[in-house]
C-alpha cells in the first residue's frame, strides 16, 4: 500500500483572503470563510456546552444555566453547575480543542491525513504510562496523569529518534509511528495481563476514554498548558503553512525547518499527552477534527483554529449522545467517538483508494 503523501482536500481551489488594513499601516489577510467557520463552530460549541449543563438527573433549562453561570441562580442549581458539571464540560472542550489541534500539527507535518496521534501511536504511549503506574504501583489519579505525560513524551521522542534520517519526513513518520503504536498497544496488552482484578478494571475503565467524574483539577493544568503552547503554535503558524509545500521551499522561504519541525512535534505531543492524561485515551478525535475544518474551509494549510474548534465541539456533542442517545445506558464518550471515527476512517480511505492515492 502506497502511503499517502497528499492532504485530503488539498486540491481544492485556493481560498479568498481579503486584506484588513491597521491603523499603523499593517496590513493582514484574512480568509472570510476560514473565519465564519470558525465562528459558527464556537457558537455550536457553546451551545451544546449549555445543554450539556443542563443534562443529567436533575435537568436545568438552558436559560437557568445561563443565569447560574453568570451568578444569578439558585443555591442548589450554583452547586449542580458550577461544581458538578460545569468542570466536566470544560475538560471536554480543552481535550477535544488539544486533540484537535495536535491531530492538526501532526498531519500538517507528515503532509498525511492518517498521520495523527491515533495512528502514530501517540494515545498508546500515554495509555502504556498511564498502565504502568495503575498496575505495577496502583498510583493516584494525579501520579496516573503524570505516568500518561511521561509516556507520551517517551513515544514521541522515540518515534522522532527512529524517523529521523538527515531530517524527518512525512511518510517515514508515519511508517515508524504504525510500528511504534504496534508495540505500544503489545505492551498495554501485557501490563493488563499482569494486573489484579482490581486493577484491571480500573485500567480497562480508564482506557475506553471517558469524562465522568472529572472536576476542577484537571482543568486548571489543561489551561496553564494552553496558556503556553497555544501561543506557541499559533506563532509558528506561518512555518507550519511553509513546511506543508516541502522542506526544499521552506528553506528557500527562511524557515528553519528542523527546529520548527521538533518544536511543533514537540507542542503536539505535550497537547496530545495532556489530553489523554486528562480523558484516557478518546480515539479518533485528532484524526477526524483537522479533516472537517478543513473541507468546511476548503482552505490550504494546516487550518489549526478551525481543527481546535472542530475537536471541541465533536467531543462535547459526543458526550451529549454518550449520555442521552441510549436510553438509560450512559456510555464512555471514547465508544462514541470511536463508533463515529471508524466510520469516518472506512470512508477517508475508500475515498483516498478512489483517488488513486493508495
Amino acid at each position: 500500500m502506497k502511503v499517502l503523501t497528499k492532504q485530503a482536500g488539498s486540491a481544492r481551489p485556493p481560498f479568498r483572503a481579503r486584506p484588513v488594513r491597521t491603523g499603523g499601516g499593517l496590513s493582514v489577510r484574512i480568509d472570510v470563510r476560514s473565519l465564519t467557520v470558525v465562528v459558527l463552530l464556537l457558537v455550536a460549541a457553546v451551545t451544546a456546552s449549555v445543554v450539556l449543563i443542563g443534562t443529567g438527573d436533575f435537568p436545568i433549562p438552558a436559560g437557568d444555566v445561563l443565569k447560574t453561570l453568570f451568578g444569578n441562580g439558585e443555591v442548589g442549581q450554583e452547586f449542580i453547575v458550577n461544581e458538578l458539571r460545569l468542570p466536566r464540560v470544560l475538560v471536554g472542550l480543552l481535550v477535544g480543542a488539544s486533540l484537535g489541534l495536535g491531530g492538526a500539527l501532526f498531519q500538517a507535518i507528515s503532509r498525511n491525513p492518517l498521520g495523527s496521534p491515533d495512528v502514530l501511536g501517540l494515545a498508546q504511549g500515554s495509555t502504556a504510562g498511564a498502565l504502568t503506574v495503575i498496575v505495577l504501583f496502583s498510583g493516584s489519579a494525579a501520579e496516573v496523569t503524570l505516568g500518561a505525560l511521561f509516556g507520551g513524551l517517551v513515544t514521541g521522542l522515540a518515534i522522532y529518534v527512529l524517523a529521523w534520517k538527515r531530517g524527518v519526513h512525512g511518510y517515514r513518520l508515519v511508517l515508524v509511528g504504525i510500528g511504534v503504536s504496534a508495540m505500544a498497544v503489545a505492551v498495554n496488552g501485557y501490563l493488563l495481563t499482569k494486573a489484579d482484578i482490581v486493577d484491571a478494571a480500573r485500567a480497562v475503565v480508564w482506557m475506553t476514554g471517558s469524562l465522568n467524574g472529572r472536576d476542577w483539577e484537571q482543568v486548571w493544568p489543561l489551561l496553564g498548558l494552553w496558556a503556553v503552547l497555544v501561543p506557541l503554535v499559533l506563532g509558528n503558524a506561518r512555518g507550519l503553512y511553509m513546511l506543508e509545500m516541502g522542506d526544499d521551499v521552506a528553506y528557500a522561504l527562511g524557515v528553519r525547518v528542523e527546529r520548527t519541525r521538533l518544536l511543533l512535534m514537540l507542542a503536539a505531543v505535550l497537547l496530545t499527552a495532556a489530553a489523554t492524561a486528562a480523558a484516557g485515551p478518546v480515539a479518533f478525535v485528532a484524526l477526524t477534527a483537522p479533516q472537517l475544518a478543513r473541507r468546511l474551509t476548503r482552505a490550504p494549510g494546516p487550518n489549526l483554529m478551525p481543527a481546535m474548534c472542530m475537536g471541541a465541539t465533536l467531543l462535547v456533542v459526543a458526550d451529549w449522545a454518550s449520555q442521552r442517545a441510549f436510553g438509560a445506558d450512559q456510555l464512555p464518550v471514547g465508544v462514541v467517538t470511536g463508533v463515529l471515527g471508524g466510520v469516518y476512517l472506512l470512508w477517508l480511505l475508500v475515498t483516498e483508494r478512489k483517488a488513486g492515492r493508495i
